[in-house]
């Protein structure tokens, strides 16, 4: 039988690539079609995406597969980070190229936003801990300077629905996307409008929202003209990555503590309903939705970020190293010199990462590192640390302890860090499929064309198709001396 094909747009904050799964619903391989990069520009109005050369991109990716597998192909889903929207007037166009969530703008927000409605009650609406990344944020900037793009504004896209709507030319707003928002009430399953409301959001602009695995039509006869074949259904899958890459990671029976593990970092528990409790308040938990009714309770902490970062700066300095070459630096140099707070303030935006790890350690007494392996050794076994304190809220949160932790996604492939999780939380640790998020995009898909009756086939299905690597913890009194460190170290910071 030949194989039936679906596609994954995957698009991230730094590049994004077009996969093509081929299946027989007994075993998942998937081909990379087309990479492309997706880089941020700063203009003087801010920190811009640049959509439309996503989507050129997107329709170039497209054309390379129907020319690959034709016919065999079966859908198409798109899945991007969260929060970051485009706003669109009354004939469907375009109001400018949608901001960057590091674009400055959300400065002083958080405190504005909570002059009208404190924090407290904004969680009890929509699960959500304020985040300089919220749409909430961003969304009250543009209405205090009377933004003339949200004046003239009709309907409010997230990427991924916007992305949609021009190759559909249907517009929705995907659930689990808009939960990232702190826009959205996971308890109603509607728009948050008390929030809304006192934000002085325009309501006109928040539209219907569609569960994940809803199809939204076929492509537009215009797009079928450039790709070279016609009536492809787009489906809305799980349209936020961490969504996406929660599906696509096959937790064994009875588990459901997972990590997606990239850029960001984010560590939770699939659950049935949203935790809002007085608990989960404090402790800086989020609830974002899922697939199949599910809520994603997690934290977000910055991960591979830091190494990105330190990577982007050397290379801009001269010495453009990859990422197995840097692992091996942190591999070999000593363990626990310092510690960092991966989640501070001063790492959040971009620039000259490996003076800022040097200045935190200068700030709080500790040994600077002066070398390149020294500085990743200390971001990695920091990143791992902060997942421990993240580990013990859960634990704290919920009553209850874990047997194992899933890990999927491209940080993965960062074995010191993977092996470093499972020392530092004392558990061990299954990491696969690298590729969850795909896989996850992918699973939704072939549930919404009736190929797979649920999202436990679908998991079974990735579990038999990719390779899985369990760690288990090393060196418990190093690392429990070492989280006591930790823990001291950014209380003062």
């Amino acid at each position: 039988m030949a194989k039936k094909v679906f596609l994954s747009i995957d698009l991230g904050a730094g590049s994004g690539r077009i996969i093509a799964a081929k299946t027989d619903f007994q075993h998942l391989y998937l081909e990379e079609v087309h990479r492309f990069g997706n880089p941020g520009t700063d203009l003087p109005g801010g920190s811009y995406w640049n959509v439309i050369g996503l989507y050129r991109d997107i329709l170039e990716g497209l054309r390379k597969a129907v020319a690959t597998y034709g016919d065999r192909i079966c859908s198409i889903g798109i899945d991007t980070w969260g929060c970051d929207f485009g706003l669109l007037d009354v004939n469907g166009r375009l109001l400018g190229m949608p901001h960057q969530y590091r674009d400055s703008r959300f400065e002083g927000m958080a405190e504005k936003m909570h002059e009208r409605l404190d924090e407290r009650t904004v969680f009890q609406h929509t699960g959500v801990r304020t985040n300089f990344y919220n749409s909430s944020l961003h969304l009250l900037a543009e209405q205090l300077r009377q933004s003339p793009s949200l004046l003239q504004a009709e309907r409010l896209l997230f990427i991924p629905d916007l992305l949609a709507y021009w190759l559909t030319g249907e517009m929705a707003n995907e659930r689990t996307v808009a939960s990232t928002s702190q826009l959205f009430d996971p308890h109603t399953n509607d728009w948050a409008w008390p929030v809304i409301d006192a934000l002085g959001l325009p309501r006109r602009i928040f539209g219907k929202v569609v569960e994940p695995g809803t199809i939204l039509g076929p492509i537009r006869s215009e797009v079928a003209d450039y790709i070279g074949k016609s009536d492809i259904p787009v489906i809305a899958s799980a349209s936020h990555d961490t969504a996406s890459a929660v599906a696509g990671i096959p937790m064994s029976q009875g588990d459901n503590l997972w990590l997606s593990s990239g850029t960001w970092s984010i560590m939770g528990l699939e659950t049935q309903q949203p935790i809002t409790s007085e608990a989960a308040f404090d402790a800086g938990f989020c609830n974002e939705l899922g697939h199949s009714g599910t809520v994603r309770f997690l934290k977000n902490i910055s991960g591979l970020w830091l190494i990105q970062e330190c990577k982007r700066q050397w290379a801009i300095d001269g010495e453009d190293l990859d990422y197995a070459a840097l692992a091996e630096l942190a591999i070999e140099a000593p363990a626990f010199t310092a510690f960092i707070d991966p989640d501070h303030p001063s790492f959040s935006t971009a620039g000259d990462m490996p003076e800022k790890i040097q200045e935190y350690c200068r700030a709080t007494g500790q040994t600077v590192p002066q070398v390149k392996g020294k500085i990743l050794r200390i971001a990695t076994d920091s990143i791992a640390l902060k997942y421990r304190v993240t580990y013990d809220k859960i634990c704290h949160l919920t009553g209850s302890s874990f047997a194992r932790l899933h890990v999927g996604g491209g940080g993965i492939q960062n074995t010191h860090l993977t092996q470093a999780t499972a020392n530092a939380l004392g558990i061990e640790v299954v990491a696969g499929p690298v590729e969850a998020t795909s896989c996850g995009n992918i699973a939704i898909q072939m549930i919404a064309t009736g190929h797979l009756p649920s999202i436990v086939e679908a998991r079974e299905l990735i579990k038999a198709s990719f390779e899985f690597k369990t760690f288990h913890p090393t060196d418990s009194a190093d690392w429990t001396q070492a989280y006591d460190r930790f823990r001291a170290i950014i209380a003062k910071a």
